[in-house]
């Protein structure tokens, strides 16, 4: 399969938003791809929204969500990207959303460890998602997993996700700033592949808080194409059952592991 990493620094504006990834969809797709995977926060941003989150939430996850549809389904192509979901209380979800190339929604995935380190405290404004949500789906031919930003430190997500056949792990991320960040992002996706031997795609926010950075490694942890800082960038790239089984035929760990 065909895939497209789109970067991008979102605003708090929802139409604006949406204009960029109709651009960046439609270079994804100009490209060959047959999925484009889009950060966190794609919906906008909560930095900058203006007046009351669950009020924002209210009014725009909806059109989000039904914006994707229609431009997947325009351009023929799978979307996967993060928003903001009602979860009928004060604190909204932080959710992914996963639409095939007929406009079909097949995942929803609202993000279970919230960011709650580095002096910040992401659940004293969003809801953490149930465990039960974490699972694998198919599209292109390939099983995929979904993970969103702090997920990515907690090696038994990916694991569990890789152990129920994932061949391909989207991670959407709004992967903040600070000493060793970026150090910490890169070991870390590095890390999930080649520990599982699976591809990982990674999508990050690129704004004055964030680091972008998107990425596609392969399942040996090797950066096949990737972004540094941009404000808006697309890498494109084939990703392969094939290389999985060769990497696995030399290091097996899945079929080795005892625990």
């Amino acid at each position: 399969m065909r895939i497209s990493v789109g970067q991008l620094n979102p605003s708090g504006d929802l139409q604006e938003n949406l204009q960029t990834v109709r651009r960046l969809t439609r270079q994804a797709r100009q490209e060959g791809a047959q999925l484009i995977l889009l950060p966190e926060e794609t919906m906008f941003t909560v930095r900058h929204v203006e007046g009351d989150l669950r009020a924002a939430v209210d009014r725009d996850w909806s059109t989000f969500v039904q914006q994707l549809s229609f431009i997947a389904a325009d351009e023929s192509i799978a979307i996967v990207a993060g928003g903001y979901e009602s979860s009928g209380e004060e604190r909204p979800y932080n959710t992914l959303v996963v639409v095939d190339e007929t406009g079909r929604i097949v995942r929803t995935y609202r993000k279970v460890h919230l960011y709650d380190a580095f002096s910040y405290q992401e659940s004293s404004r969003i809801m953490a998602g149930d465990t039960d949500g974490i699972g694998v789906f198919e599209l292109g031919g390939l099983k995929v997993g979904v993970m969103t930003c702090y997920d990515i430190r907690f090696p038994e997500m990916a694991r569990r996700l890789a152990v129920d056949g994932a061949d391909l792990l989207l991670v959407a991320a709004a992967w903040f700033k600070g000493d060793h960040k970026i150090e910490h992002w890169e070991t870390l996706l590095k890390a999930r592949a080649v520990e599982n031997t699976v591809w990982i795609a990674a999508a990050g926010t690129s704004s004055a808080n964030t680091v972008g950075h998107s990425a596609v490694l392969d399942p040996l942890g090797i950066p096949v194409d990737y972004l540094d800082d941009e404000p808006e960038g697309l890498v494109t790239v084939d990703v392969t059952r094939r290389r999985i089984d060769e990497v696995r035929e030399f290091l097996p760990v899945l079929a080795n592991r005892r625990l």
